[in-house]
């Protein structure tokens, strides 16, 4: 754990550093750290990146884990988003052996439905193919070949809501296999710039024959419109669930525009 903390503390001395910059920038909509992603998308013409550092520890695939993660967003019309999701490092342990290897790689796409306002939810569709797999271990979700979603976010008395319904194809050798997933989080502001959000996940696990659960927490902080800071943890709740997840990002939207239109 001691390596964890220093990842964390490295995370936070350089988005804090990044801070430093004009008031008048677009605003970021993070998706991390949660399961959830949000049927809202960025704005139009700037590139997003989520980043995060996970440990995880007691799961199917490994004893523990240390990654990092990273998720790419570029809206190029208000209603139509590409994604790019990747893996690039992780340390493993399994029964005293170690590996360190570069995880999976996906592109995708999200294309909102219909646009809601307040109480009447924003809907949107997500669709991801994985394009490299990477040699690390899975945590108790699992990766997919295919992936497509149902996206729900709306505004209820002053709470926020993110609701996903999840349909994968999942590989095991030369067999294929559905999976299904459910999520639901909930984010209110706290004091100040800080906020909170839980969020209740399921996703079957159909070559363990089981069901992974977990219920997340973390606490965010909005450095900057363009900038938002998060921390927390993932328990679960199955005996084929990763038992805990802790972790430490930072969403960051590029303030200069990279497309000419909006």
């Amino acid at each position: 754990m001691p390596r964890a903390k220093q990842i964390i503390v490295l995370i936070f001395a350089i988005t804090l550093t990044a801070a430093a910059q004009s008031n008048d920038e677009p605003s970021a909509n993070p998706a991390r750290p949660t399961v959830s992603t949000p049927a809202t998308l960025t704005p139009v013409g700037y590139l997003q990146f989520e980043t995060g550092y996970l440990y995880a520890n007691h799961s199917p695939e490994f004893d523990q884990q240390s990654s990092m993660n990273e998720v790419t967003k570029l809206t190029i019309f208000p209603r139509l988003q590409f994604l790019v999701s990747a893996g690039p490092f992780a340390h493993s342990e399994l029964g005293g052996l170690t590996s360190n290897a570069a995880g999976g790689v996906s592109l995708g796409a999200q294309a909102v439905l219909y646009k809601g306002e307040g109480a009447k939810p924003t809907i949107a569709a997500g669709y991801f193919r994985s394009v490299y797999e990477g040699d690390t271990p899975d945590l108790d979700i699992g990766s997919a070949k295919n992936s497509a979603s149902i996206l729900a976010s709306a505004d209820v008395k002053g709470f926020h809501y993110d609701t996903n319904f999840i349909f994968n194809e999942q590989e095991s050798g030369s067999t294929s296999r559905a999976q299904f997933g459910q999520t639901l989080s909930i984010s209110h502001p706290l004091v100040g710039k800080f906020g909170m959000a839980g969020e209740i996940w399921h996703f079957t696990q159909p070559f363990l024959r089981s069901n992974a659960v977990g219920n997340l927490w973390t606490i965010t902080y909005n450095a900057k419109k363009n900038l938002v800071l998060d921390v927390g943890f993932n328990r679960g709740l199955t005996d084929t669930s990763t038992r805990w997840e802790v972790f430490a990002g930072f969403t960051y939207l590029l303030p200069h525009r990279v497309l000419p239109w909006h």
